[in-house]
């Protein structure tokens, strides 16, 4: 709704800058305007209304260049109100207001362009293709691992090397904070492990958090910026390595082939638990994964560093499984819904809900989609 309020503002501010095209060469009777405008100032106030539509237009689709064609629009009409300050005065407020939303606007587009950046280099090295998953690989790994995935019907599929999925939820940082309604994508690798996640976050109407979480090289990485600007979390180090591989492994259920890699070890705990430890860039960690009477995976438990003001704790870190939203994506059978929890010493902390709305094993690897 804001949206479209805001591009209100910005076609009709710019429609109503034929009004000194239309002084200037006589084209309606303006006594709104006392001041005489000459014919080359009305070619400005001419392509000043069609950069504001433009930009208007822009907006609307949803193109995060659309500062590009506001800035200089608001360059001009600046200068016309200020040559016509008696007349055009007021102008000057509705400049202020477009002005505060196009540097958000640069934000954002700032923001989806550090993003793509990474995105081109994590996805372009040489990946490559996968084997046909077969009965064979299957073997050495637990009854229960063994039924998952064959249910997740990777066997007689191509072994999944990349990964690009759509992300819906809501997340809240504190237990009695507000949820807020969040949209993701995130693109993973299997043969090297890792993911870039980048997601919008709608703090409050108008006010978001553009975040990026990425695990890459043995390496994690937090960013967070409120309205794409001002950051809000810069996290790295030894934590926040062995955090982004925890988060890894327990994401395998979104590309079950991976658990047949070699970084990953996997022993049976009791018949509906196995554990798998992953091993990677100079990090081990561990995890147990749940399975249901089906052979389905449950849920996710592991110890993980938890971020707090007086510094990073382990804690238990748990994914819990919608059982009703397996369906089928690309070929793979694989968990719809899930929720992600913290078990603190006050109490369950659940922190993130979240539906898979769309994904894509091995795409082509020059595909990099923006955050439009």
């Amino acid at each position: 709704m804001l949206r479209i309020v805001f591009m209100f503002v910005v076609a009709i501010h710019g429609l109503i800058h034929l009004m000194g095209f239309a002084k200037a060469f006589g084209l309606a009777d303006m006594e709104q305007l006392t001041q005489d405008i000459s014919k080359s100032a009305g070619f400005l106030w001419l392509l000043s209304s069609i950069l504001f539509i433009l930009a208007a237009l822009a907006f609307l689709l949803e193109k995060d260049w659309w500062w590009m064609i506001c800035v200089p629009a608001l360059v001009v009409s600046q200068t016309l109100i200020v040559m016509s300050w008696s007349d055009a005065k007021f102008g000057t407020l509705a400049n202020a207001i477009i002005l505060a939303t196009a540097v958000v606007g640069f934000g954002v587009w700032n923001f989806n362009n550090l993003v793509t950046k990474e995105l081109k280099t994590f996805i372009s090295s040489p990946q490559l293709r996968g084997n046909t998953v077969s009965e064979e690989m299957l073997a050495n790994k637990p009854p229960l691992v063994q039924e998952w995935l064959r249910r997740s019907k990777v066997v007689g599929n191509e072994a999944i090397q990349t990964v690009r999925l759509k992300q819906t939820g809501q997340m809240r940082t504190a237990s009695d904070g507000n949820w807020m309604p969040f949209e993701a994508e995130q693109w993973s690798r299997t043969e090297n492990p890792g993911f870039i996640w980048r997601a919008n976050v709608t703090a409050a109407p108008g006010i978001h958090l553009a975040g990026r979480d990425k695990y890459e090289d043995g390496h994690g990485h937090m960013l967070i910026k409120l309205l794409s600007l001002f950051p809000v979390a810069d996290a790295k180090g030894k934590e926040i390595d062995q955090g982004t591989l925890i988060r890894y492994l327990g994401e395998i259920i979104w590309y079950p082939s991976a658990a047949l890699s070699g970084h990953i070890k996997w022993e049976e705990v009791d018949p509906k638990t196995a554990k798998a430890t992953i091993s990677f860039g100079g990090i081990t960690g561990s995890g147990l994964f749940r399975f249901d009477l089906n052979g389905d995976v449950s849920g996710f438990e592991a110890r993980r560093y938890y971020e707090q003001k007086n510094g990073a704790t382990l804690e238990e870190w748990v994914v819990r499984i919608d059982p009703e939203s397996y369906k089928e994506f690309d070929g793979m059978r694989i968990p719809a819904k899930a929720k992600v929890l913290w078990k603190l010493a006050e109490g369950d902390f659940t922190w993130l809900t979240l539906e898979i709305s769309e994904v894509q094993f091995n795409g082509e690897p020059d595909r990099v989609r923006r955050a439009e």
